[in-house]
């Protein structure tokens, strides 16, 4: 399995919140989540100040604000209902979503579109960003039906590869347009459910975070705490050594159905 970053997050669009179904999964506390914010520079005055400002968090509690989520290109924020999602999510830890593909709406397709990169090269389709523009509305319309009806099938990706520092070589796999933005609405609608789970020192491949804010909140920690040592570490090939069967597992604790297949994961009938 090789990573596919070519795509963005934007903020979801749907109409009515997920519902869940009891269970007690073994791999999740009862505690609060953290709240999704993006680090900033630590203020100028005031001793209080420590990385924990920087990481978005109040000192003496985490997790006590309400969830935010980045704004949509569009100026639109979370949908009402997958803002629900995200509640429920919060909410109730042990609890496993089983019906999420009414979520997976044209409008969220529309600004999962927008949001690829317009520049990025095609996967084995030969299609650009631009070239499905044209006719876009009816396209989404009909991508959204096929997904829908359980006609949607993936195509392979192209695979190409970056020359790394070393002079080893990196693989790529870069997706067909349409992938791309069904990748983009399905990880929009996952963040819901996950981002709640997450602590505030968290920033790696999160919505709205970066190293740059890491850096930031590993500078505060430093000049405001005392620190002995700083662990750098690196997993060689992680990604191309993830087992998809415990991936699967991980994700069935929050959501149903993924052992069956992608269309009862989604709470459709196969």
């Amino acid at each position: 399995m090789h990573e596919n970053r070519e795509t963005s997050l934007v903020s979801p669009q749907g109409d009515r919140s997920g519902k869940a179904q009891s269970r007690t999964p073994d791999m999740y506390a009862g505690e609060e989540s953290d709240r999704v914010a993006v680090p900033m520079k630590p203020p100028n005055k005031g001793a209080q100040a420590s990385e924990e400002a920087v990481e978005g968090r109040t000192r003496t509690k985490e997790n006590t604000s309400q969830s935010h989520t980045p704004p949509a290109q569009d100026g639109r924020g979370v949908s009402q209902g997958l803002a629900g999602v995200r509640k429920a999510a919060k909410e109730r830890k042990q609890e496993r979503f089983t019906t999420l593909l009414h979520h997976l709406t044209t409008g969220l397709l529309r600004q999962s579109y927008y949001a690829l990169k317009r520049d990025a090269a095609p996967g084995v389709d030969g299609i650009r960003w631009q070239e499905y523009e044209e006719g876009l509305e009816n396209r989404l319309i009909d991508l959204k039906d096929r997904i829908h009806r359980g006609a949607y099938r993936a195509q392979p990706s192209r695979r190409v590869y970056i020359r790394k520092d070393d002079g080893r070589q990196r693989p790529l796999g870069i997706a067909a347009l349409e992938d791309k933005i069904v990748q983009q609405a399905v990880v929009t609608i996952l963040n819901e459910i996950y981002e709640v789970d997450f602590r505030g020192f968290s920033y790696g491949f999160r919505p709205g975070r970066g190293p740059h804010q890491a850096l930031d909140a590993l500078n505060v920690g430093i000049e405001r705490k005392r620190v002995n040592w700083i662990l750098d570490a690196d997993i060689r090939g992680f990604f191309d050594n993830m087992s998809h069967e415990w991936t699967m597992q991980f994700v069935q604790h929050r959501v149903a159905g993924g052992e069956k297949g992608s269309g009862a994961f989604w709470g459709r009938s196969t």
